[in-house]
């Protein structure tokens, strides 16, 4: 069974999948060549085909071609990327200190804290490895960062309750994935930021384009409307016996409320199309939502208020902010009217108004 931290890697790697390709090609390779040997002459001539020879040196050709090819073109992908330059100047810099500046190794680490041996994202952790760790040292471990969190080399990774004597900590490290980068792998908040900040870049001066915010709005309601009756981890891990071995802080119901709408709702006020769509989110989820729930989505609603009412002078500007629309702007209240009764239809007036006719 490969490691967690190899799996994660090879997931992320961008040569899997042609290399895959390749060793798919050799075996059908393989397959056709004893197809060609069981059937003999009777199959195509070489005049044809060509000699094995020539065949084996176009296959060779064409394979190690694309093998230098997908190489490339995932060193170039890492590369451009914004988390490949930024975590390439990281490495560098963090070379230069470790060059030019002399480490006081002197003070003893504790031993009721795993550090990090190196910096990055906590992207994934080994749960029932670490369970049965504490459970086997009788201990309870507390994961200090996040889910997310940058963790800086030589900082706390684990707090240990217990006697950690027992407990090896470079093991313990190694059960924790840290990568460049956040990934969708465990964290569901990350979808939550990712949608965010499009939704920001859409109501950005000078260039804004609303509508965009309002589709990320809709995806931002779906994901909480799901969310909105469903139970949450709670951090706690239990070994066989019931007893707690492994705490992590995780993100609740109000967390994921927040994170959805506080800076759509501050980058957002000015303009009516974003507070419309986030009034009638939130109303919707307040239909949904069991009442201990309800407080995260009132704070939202006086806050979204009181900022709509701050930016617009009282007027129809104002009082249209505050309407509930689906669309942003296209069917709330106060443009759209009930359906009419079945066989009438609205017909312009002789006088410019709009009739009925039966």
């Amino acid at each position: 069974m490969p490691s967690l931290r190899t799996r994660h890697r090879l997931r992320g790697e961008l040569w899997i999948v042609p290399l895959l390709c390749v060793l798919a090609a050799i075996a059908l390779s393989v397959v056709t060549v004893a197809i060609d040997r069981a059937f003999g002459d009777r199959m195509i001539p070489t005049s044809i085909t060509g000699k094995p020879d020539a065949v084996s040196t176009i296959l060779s050709t064409i394979a190690s071609a694309m093998v230098t090819l997908f190489l490339y073109m995932h060193h170039s992908g890492n590369s451009l990327r914004a988390a490949g330059l930024i975590d390439l100047v990281g490495d560098h810099l963090h070379e230069q200190i470790d060059r030019l500046y002399t480490s006081d190794d002197s003070t003893p680490a504790a031993r009721d804290v795993v550090v990090c041996p190196e910096s990055g994202i906590v992207d994934d952790l080994d749960r029932p490895a670490l369970v049965a760790a504490a459970h086997d040292a009788g201990c309870v471990l507390e994961l200090v960062p996040m889910m997310g969190d940058f963790v800086p080399a030589g900082a706390p990774l684990f707090r240990i309750r217990g006697d950690a004597a027992r407990l090896d900590h470079g093991q313990l490290a190694g059960l924790v994935v840290l990568a460049a980068e956040r990934t969708h792998g465990d964290d569901p908040a990350y979808g939550f930021r990712k949608l965010v900040d499009i939704a920001e870049r859409g109501i950005a001066q000078p260039f804004t384009d609303p509508t965009t915010t309002v589709m990320v709005i809709d995806r931002l309601h779906d994901a909480l409307r799901q969310l909105a009756t469903r139970s949450f981890p709670t951090g706690r891990h239990d070994d066989a016996h019931g007893d707690v071995r492994l705490t992590e802080r995780v993100l609740g119901w109000d967390g994921y409320v927040r994170l959805a709408f506080d800076e759509l709702r501050l980058a957002g006020v000015a303009s009516p199309q974003v507070p419309r769509r986030i009034f009638a989110a939130l109303h919707d989820l307040k239909a949904v939502a069991p009442p201990q729930r309800h407080p995260a989505l009132d704070r939202q609603l006086a806050l979204l208020t009181s900022a709509v009412e701050h930016h617009y002078d009282d007027g129809p500007d104002r009082r249209a902010a505050l309407v509930p629309d689906q669309q942003g702007v296209g069917s709330g209240a106060d443009l759209s009217g009930p359906p009419q009764p079945a066989g009438r239809s609205a017909t312009p007036a002789p006088n410019g108004r709009t009739g009925s006719r039966g």
